[in-house]
């Protein structure tokens, strides 16, 4: 297993689609993931459903923290992603 980059953690990523709806993921380059996403190099489903925007993020010290994170927002109904987000005591 690789170590994120010196400096860098990792993140999980809310993305709004074309279609309406919102992908998540996680990343420890959010900038590059994001790209990948909207050059259709991302997830096979950014490549069906193409960004429209980048919602927001949420940093988090290790993989293992935002695996966590990420399976947790996906449970969520949607009118509560974007919440997660933003709630500093979410899924700590």
């Amino acid at each position: 297993m690789r170590a994120s980059p010196v400096g860098k953690s990792w993140c999980l990523y809310l993305i709004e689609c074309r279609n309406g709806s919102y992908y998540a993921g996680i990343t420890n380059d959010l900038d590059a993931r994001y790209l990948a996403h909207v050059e259709g190099r991302g997830a096979r489903y950014t490549r069906a459903n193409p960004p429209l925007r980048l919602i927001g993020s949420r940093a988090y010290p290790d993989r293992a923290s935002a695996s966590r994170a990420e399976a947790a927002i996906k449970r969520l109904p949607r009118a509560r992603k974007i919440a997660f987000l933003i709630d500093s005591t979410a899924a700590d």
